[in-house]
């Protein structure tokens, strides 16, 4: 039950590849609210390469992300990767790749597509010049 109602918080597919480690609930700035998700990726090595190769190192810090408000409360994502090393070239250091859910800005990329379909909708910001 917990975990169906985890999945209908966060982004499509980020339970298949991450743990919830901790939630967090507070208020910040002005007496705003909000929730602090933290996950660590799962112990799953990239497609393509082999576990007699390659060992789990740690975790990079964690990239906070913003996604949806949930009941007028500011909603953050700490995400933790791990980092995978080449047991014979240390040197070498091998990531998953979530860019998919993740996204390459501070906001998830379900939040990002929001924004977008929401402002296309608006039409141009009559402010803009």
């Amino acid at each position: 039950m917990e975990k169906q109602i985890a999945e209908l918080i966060l982004p499509e597919g980020m339970l298949d590849h991450f743990d919830i480690d901790k939630i967090e609930q507070g208020t910040e700035g002005q007496n705003e609210k909000y929730i602090h998700i933290h996950l660590s990726e799962k112990n799953q090595l990239p497609e393509g390469y082999d576990h007699a190769e390659y060992e789990s190192k740690g975790f990079t810090d964690p990239k906070k992300l913003i996604d949806f408000p949930i009941r007028n409360k500011n909603v953050y994502l700490s995400i933790k990767r791990r980092r995978w090393r080449h047991k014979k070239d240390p040197n070498r250091i091998i990531y998953n790749d979530y860019s998919h859910l993740i996204g390459s800005r501070k906001i998830t990329s379900e939040f990002s597509a929001f924004f977008k379909r929401y402002s296309s909708k608006r039409g141009p910001n009559p402010l803009k010049r």
